[in-house]
């Protein structure tokens, strides 16, 4: 159970008087039960407020323990039992399935479940065997797409998930990282698979979007989580709760830049030339690699808190879609009538990229601003 009391110090809240102010409490249990307390002065230069007995109670608390207070955005004060931060809590999610369930609507709520912050996920069916397709389309879900999760339990009735990994272990920053370095090589390595006659090259980066999909069910999980707990927000590397809106949408934004170097090689498969032109193959590199410029810089400009590298990588955008014309062109010229249509479709998938790269830049703006500008 996450045990939290705020304190609200909005100054619309006081009531002073000589001797005391009066304070709103609000305590986050399973039930919202909110409070007024007076604030004392105490030794004419501390302020003390009394907790409910029954919280202190409930959390084994006793003359002596340690609480640790974190004082939040909106200048609210979280206080947490110092015993609570010892390990991550275990919550438990069961859900209940029937032969009727089809498969994929199993795993989507499986997938609820992972991604809201359970650490246990029982899959159940309390009257038959769990359906072989059921259980199946589970455990290759869970191989191919959810960090740090194994079967727990596997017997007739019952499916258990069970997420091993910490949420110290692997921090927002560092998986959006792994995520952003693989996302950039499958688009380079898709790029490579149109100018070679070799399906193989083209099916890996395919087979490569399952760990961009893992990294990202696993940064979400974890954003949610810290948007609303302070201490899982500082075990992952942010600083408040405003930053995990930012990185959830530059994380969308990576995946979105995955998906298109999948359709990269998935158009490299329809081409028919056994060999592409050196002219067009040219041009195919020269936006690749200024798309992948715009995105990488603004990768970096996000782990580096660097306002005027992101400001930078979204000027080098802005020119890349005039482009787009003299590589048709080129396209169109060089290469077999029924080769072009993918050809095309390729090139927008690489200015996609960039577009994706301006994205995430206009974030990581809109994160550091703060530094650039001094409020009146």
């Amino acid at each position: 159970m996450e045990v939290i009391l705020e304190l609200g110090f909005s100054l619309h809240r006081y009531v002073f008087t000589p001797h005391f102010y009066i304070l709103q409490i609000t305590m986050s249990s399973n039930s919202s039960v909110e409070e007024m307390r007076k604030i004392q002065l105490t030794g004419g230069s501390t302020f003390i407020v009394s907790l409910p007995k029954e919280w202190v109670e409930q959390m084994g608390l006793e003359k002596g323990s340690l609480v640790s207070i974190v004082k939040g955005d909106d200048l609210s004060l979280r206080l947490r039992p110092k015993a609570v931060e010892k390990g991550e809590r275990q919550r438990r999610a069961i859900i209940g399935v029937s032969r009727e369930d089809e498969p994929n609507s199993v795993v989507r709520r499986v997938v609820s479940a992972y991604l809201v912050g359970y650490n246990i996920i029982q899959v159940m069916d309390p009257e038959n065997r769990i359906d072989t397709a059921q259980r199946l389309a589970i455990k290759d879900f869970t191989r191919r797409k959810l960090v740090g999760t194994e079967i727990l339990s596997d017997l007739p009735n019952e499916l258990t998930l069970q997420v091993l990994l910490s949420y110290a272990e692997l921090s927002v920053k560092d998986a959006l990282r792994r995520m952003g370095i693989i996302a950039a090589s499958m688009h380079r390595e898709a790029l490579l698979a149109v100018g070679v006659d070799d399906s193989t090259l083209a099916r890996e980066v395919i087979a490569m979007d399952d760990e961009v999909d893992r990294f990202s069910l696993y940064i979400i999980r974890l954003l949610k989580v810290a948007v609303s707990d302070s201490l899982v927000l500082r075990e992952s590397g942010l600083r408040s709760p405003r930053e995990c809106l930012g990185y959830r949408l530059i994380t969308k934004s990576v995946e979105r830049m995955a998906d298109h170097a999948v359709n990269i090689a998935t158009n490299s498969l329809a081409l028919t030339m056994s060999e592409m032109n050196e002219e067009v193959m040219g041009e195919l590199g020269m936006l690749s690699e200024a798309a992948l410029g715009v995105f990488e810089a603004s990768v970096e400009a996000l782990f580096d808190d660097d306002y005027s590298a992101a400001d930078g990588a979204l000027a080098r955008a802005e020119g890349l879609r005039g482009l787009e014309a003299g590589a048709v062109q080129k396209v169109i010229k060089h290469s077999p009538q029924g080769d072009v249509a993918a050809l095309r479709l390729i090139i927008e998938s690489i200015l996609r990229t960039a577009e994706y790269g301006a994205d995430i830049a206009e974030i990581v703006m809109n994160m550091t601003i703060g530094g650039e500008i001094r409020e009146g």
